[in-house]
């Protein structure tokens, strides 16, 4: 996909010819701008998949230069997947703002129909109501009386278990963002019933626990080419086992050089 400009600066990006996404899971994993967000907003687009929290990456005017990248890709499927969903972490921190606004713009009008119509009957009050007090009613039913009250990663989680469908493609770019190590094992459980009901994911992800899916298949984006790793192979994982081991060692270390 070798093209001038960005995205087809990233050395993975220009130098990718074939890439085998038929394993059940996929993982993405490399350093920060090496790549990977990048093709998988791309694979989202060519795919034409909608996006949770945010506009659909085929109109999307942040990802005009993916756009560019999608055009480029040709994909190849055994059984083509209409259903499933795109997001990015970022996005699902947008999409809790977006319902906390949601709601309190019908509340909002809520108060100001029994003001404006303070004089009228109950039952014309009721009416005008009604379409404010259903959406509020469909807020919380889908996700909770008091979203504020929840976690970012139970919040997450819910939302996720929403909009898991049988036989559908997911392209998650960083989802452990919102998620504790315990909350993380809680995601993989959901994923590993997704994928008895006919799922497939593709994952970018900095998270040993989400890098160690069983049967995932692990892509590194790391020096420039996109190249098939072990999970035992993996920088991140080396590193935080190592941590974990002696801690003391890396912290000082890094408390030595700041002195």
């Amino acid at each position: 996909v070798a093209v001038g400009g960005f995205p087809f600066s990233f050395p993975a990006v220009a130098t990718l010819e074939t890439l085998d996404l038929d394993a059940p899971v996929s993982v993405f994993v490399g350093e920060n701008g090496s790549g990977k967000s990048t093709l998988m907003e791309g694979l989202a687009i060519a795919c034409d998949l909608p996006a949770v929290g945010s506009a659909r990456p085929a109109v999307d005017p942040t990802l005009v230069p993916q756009r560019q990248l999608a055009t480029r890709l040709r994909l190849t499927w055994r059984q083509r997947s209409h259903r499933g969903f795109f997001l990015r972490a970022e996005d699902f921190f947008g999409f809790q703002k977006s319902l906390a606004v949601q709601r309190a713009e019908h509340e909002k009008e809520i108060a100001r129909i029994d003001v404006e119509l303070a004089h009228s009957s109950e039952y014309a009050r009721t009416l005008a109501k009604g379409p404010h007090r259903a959406s509020v009613g469909a807020i919380e039913d889908r996700y909770g009386r008091d979203p504020d009250a929840r976690s970012h990663g139970e919040a997450f989680l819910d939302l996720f278990k929403q909009r898991l469908v049988p036989h559908g493609l997911f392209l998650l770019d960083e989802p452990e963002a919102a998620l504790s190590p315990q909350s993380q094992l809680g995601f993989v459980a959901m994923i590993r019933d997704a994928l008895d009901r006919g799922g497939q994911f593709v994952i970018a992800t900095h998270s040993p626990i989400l890098m160690a899916i069983p049967g995932a298949r692990i892509y590194s984006f790391d020096d420039g080419v996109v190249t098939p790793v072990m999970y035992d192979e993996l920088a991140a994982v080396t590193l935080m086992r190592d941590f974990l081991e002696a801690p003391e060692r890396y912290l000082r270390m890094i408390w030595e050089h700041v002195e």
